[in-house]
């Protein structure tokens, strides 16, 4: 007997809900009391944060500042009534206004809001945009990111990330109506992807092409989709998602991000070529961003909350860091490591063990297992600290070596050599960003480069000429910045002094052969006074 479609709609609800338990259900537990035969005892295990919502959280930079629409007022009309432009945006009326924080508020009722551009007024110049988001946080995506643009969305755009607080940016993924002709890539579809390329950068046609439905506004970057292709459709089997998260090189930063940035880069046509004499109908406006995430915390926590107006891992296992990424001071027993989502269900915690060290009063970051006690100056210090530190506690940089900044204090790759250069630099030691004491006419980081006027020559030396300021004169040659190679009538360092001057008949052979005559008698003079003596 067939099922009637509330039916349905009702079992594919329940089984939806039944995937999301399943999904979130897992490694949301960091430790659990059990009882042993020598008493009660904490069992461990990997954990993490529950996905939220993060748009309530995330703060919104839009670029350039003049984009958005309403400073001075500005009539615009939509591509459904290209001609009828009384609509207005207006900065300095509340209803009229479309500033960048509607894009993250919560419309239960009423209607709906949104932040929008200027319109493309100024064509041919295009009309182009960055939504720039930022957290001060790491996340791990969980479901799709979904961009709700109303008015037609863009026919041109591409989603970026950052991995490290907006510092760099590589693309997520590019949106076209044509992606050859917009980004010289053939388009692809999440679908057509597998298990071996499942990371690969795509462009997709997907969400660009003009339809002509107002209900056609959503833009989405599929995570939903890739996570299936390990998990199954219905991702029910999330225990081989999480294997291949561990095994898989670069699966789970592919789902990491600090930062994600909208470049909007041609805004909806309605299907056809740009309509010069009506710009008034070409602009981006988008309602809502929808973000799905959970705090990254090495599975070192299971809650993640606001404190000081930023996001924060509840660190557990003994770590700490906004991000659960070090041991706690006295439990550096062995080196801070994530943790593992193997073996499922409960994974690996590699908790912090307390340290020997700490127990002596002897902290050394990690970099050395023995202390030894001063007397005369009553301190404990550390002995033998290795991965170039030194120091009491080997806090400090070998000389030659400097601080690496990204690295917490225990890493072991927390001092990198200077790498001075020998002949450039005074010696092999650098300053606390790395910069080593260069010699005169030296520059760079490592003393590797010549400033303006000066050539390498087993070190920098002062050029005696040169193409551009120090040229030589009346025809000379300047040898490899260091000689002037002169002409036969002219003289001294730049070739500025002729070797004659006033003279009839004078040239560079004649004075040549002047100067050499005058020498000859000279010496003969010089001879004869000697001889009558």
């Amino acid at each position: 007997m067939p099922m009637d479609p509330s039916s349905a709609m009702l079992s594919q609800a329940l089984l939806l809900l039944q995937c999301i338990i399943l999904t979130l259900g897992q490694y949301d537990i960091c430790k659990s009391l059990v009882s042993t035969d020598d008493g009660p005892t904490w069992e461990y295990y990997a954990c993490q944060p529950k996905p939220m919502s993060m748009k309530e959280y995330m703060q919104i930079r839009v670029e350039p500042p003049d984009i958005t629409c309403g400073n001075p007022p500005e009539r615009f009309c939509t591509l459904e009534n290209p001609y009828l432009c009384s609509d207005e945006c207006d900065a300095s009326t509340k209803e009229l206004a479309h500033p960048p924080e509607l894009m993250q508020d919560r419309e239960r009722t009423g209607p709906i809001t949104y932040w929008q551009t200027v319109t493309w007024s100024r064509h041919p110049e295009p009309l182009e945009a960055n939504i720039s988001l930022s957290w001060n946080k790491s996340l791990e995506l969980t479901d799709d990111i979904q961009i709700t643009f109303e008015y037609g969305r863009p026919t041109k755009m591409v989603l970026d990330k950052s991995l490290n607080y907006g510092r760099t940016w590589q693309p997520y993924q590019y949106y076209a109506d044509d992606c050859l002709e917009a980004f010289d890539m053939l388009p692809k579809r999440v679908q057509d992807l597998s298990a071996t390329n499942v990371t690969r950068v795509i462009c997709t046609e997907q969400y660009s092409r003009w339809v002509g439905s107002k209900n056609e506004k959503s833009v989405r970057f599929e995570v939903r989709e890739r996570f299936a292709i390990f998990a199954g459709k219905k991702l029910q089997n999330m225990d081989n998602l999480y294997t291949r998260m561990e095994s898989m090189k670069g699966l789970r930063d592919f789902f990491t991000f600090t930062n994600l940035r909208l470049r909007l880069l041609r805004p909806a046509l309605g299907g056809t070529y740009v309509q010069k004499d009506n710009l008034l109908k070409y602009f981006y406006a988008i309602s809502n961003i929808d973000i799905q995430a959970r705090c990254k915390c090495n599975l070192h926590a299971g809650q993640c909350s606001l404190r000081d107006g930023t996001l924060q891992c509840d660190c557990e296992h003994n770590t700490t860091g906004q991000d659960c990424s070090a041991c706690e001071r006295g439990f550096k027993a062995k080196s801070w490591k994530p943790g593992s989502y193997l073996p499922t269900p409960n994974g690996s915690p590699n908790i912090c063990i307390l340290s020997i060290n700490s127990i002596a009063n002897c902290e050394c970051n990690g970099h050395s297992n023995r202390c030894s006690y001063i007397d005369f100056i009553n301190i404990v210090t550390c002995v033998s600290c290795k991965h170039n530190t030194r120091g009491q506690n080997c806090q400090h940089c070998r000389l030659g070596y400097f601080r690496n900044a990204s690295a917490e204090l225990d890493d072991e790759n927390v001092c990198i050599e200077c790498n001075c250069n020998q002949l450039g630099s005074f010696h092999a030691r650098c300053n606390d960003t790395g910069f080593c004491q260069c010699r005169e006419g030296t520059t760079g980081q490592k003393c590797e480069d010549c400033l303006p006027g000066y050539t390498w020559k087993q070190g920098c030396v002062p050029n005696v000429c040169d193409d551009e300021l120090l040229l030589c004169q009346n025809g000379g040659s300047c040898i490899q910045n260091q000689k002037c190679v002169c002409p036969p009538s002219f003289r001294g360092v730049l070739c500025e002094q002729p070797r004659c001057q006033g003279e009839k008949g004078c040239d560079g052979a004649s004075a040549c052969y002047l100067s050499t005559l005058t020498l000859l008698l000279c010496l003969l003079a010089n001879s004869l006074l000697k001889a009558s003596a």
